[in-house]
């Protein structure tokens, strides 16, 4: 069964991340016509961070022997919300003169909106993967998730540029720490 899910998700995961590469290529391309913005190119990088690391997460599921329908459409769901987070930052064809500042700060209900709904299905799917002995729920977990949701609920209402900046920073160094950092640190102080 994981074959048949694996080839799913990484259909959704790659559209996912065509779409935020190809957005960032033509922000790339097209910089003499249009207005970027700094903190909308350090999200791009965090939606393409996340998505990344819960891909290779999502490998962990090949040790489930028995799938049920609802936790496959679970899953799908969990991957289709995150290609729905991805395309929030990008508009399918970009007009000239198009400002990202404007249109991040117009899309960051959406955004974040969706972007909450993910983390809150990252915990179960999180969790389920730990009750069944596929992968441990790493210590630092509970910090991580909490403290992305906290960035998550106050960009969505939040229209300043300097906490804009600000949140978006945290989530990458969050996240980059607890993907690459805490491993390595397990690794040195436990002794593996």
């Amino acid at each position: 069964m994981f074959d048949y899910f694996a080839v799913l998700i990484c259909v959704i995961f790659g559209l996912a991340l065509t779409h935020v590469l190809r957005g960032l290529a033509k922000l790339i391309q097209m910089r003499h016509e249009v207005r970027p913005y700094w903190v909308h190119i350090i999200w791009t990088f965090n939606v393409v961070i996340f998505v990344l690391a819960i891909w290779w997460g999502m490998f962990y599921w090949r040790g489930l022997r028995d799938w049920s329908a609802e936790w496959f459409y679970f899953m799908a769901t969990y991957a289709i919300l995150q290609f729905m987070w991805a395309s929030m930052l990008y508009p399918p064809e970009f007009p000239a003169g198009l400002n990202c500042e404007e249109y991040f700060l117009k899309n960051r209900y959406w955004f974040f909106g969706i972007q909450t709904a993910v983390l809150l299905m990252d915990i179960p799917e999180t969790l389920v993967k730990g009750a069944a002995h596929l992968r441990a729920v790493p210590k630092e977990y509970p910090f991580l998730i909490s403290s992305l949701l906290v960035i998550s609920v106050v960009a969505m209402f939040s229209r300043s540029r300097r906490v804009q900046g600000v949140l978006g920073v945290a989530w990458l160094l969050i996240t980059l720490g607890y993907t690459f950092f805490i491993p390595v640190m397990s690794r040195i102080v436990g002794g593996e």
